[in-house]
């Protein structure tokens, strides 16, 4: 899993792209508190090497949690900023700090 970030000069946003390698999987979405957790905001598109990639505008000087669902089941990046606790989840979150 990849998480790139372009801060655009002329916006205070930074271009977040989202690679979530499933080859396997039907469908990859990335659901956060950037979009209020909305499950079908969200979807990647499969590419043809079996990737799934999508790219969001987020404000920048702002933190963000954030999950993928493969298929149903959710998971973190590995390449997270860091982890957040949630009762809620009763797991843990991606942190992405822009």
């Amino acid at each position: 899993m990849a998480i790139t970030k372009q801060y655009l000069k002329s916006k205070p946003v930074c271009k977040v792209t989202f690679t979530v390698p499933a080859e396997e999987a039907h469908e990859v979405k990335v659901v956060g508190t950037f979009n209020e957790w909305n499950t079908e905001a969200t979807s990647l598109k499969k590419l043809k090497n079996g990737n799934f990639k999508g790219t969001l505008n987020l404000d920048k000087d702002q933190s963000y949690e954030f999950r993928y669902i493969v298929d149903g089941n959710y998971t973190n990046d590995e390449q997270a900023d860091a982890y957040a606790w949630s009762d809620y989840a009763a797991a843990e979150n991606g942190v992405l700090n822009l």
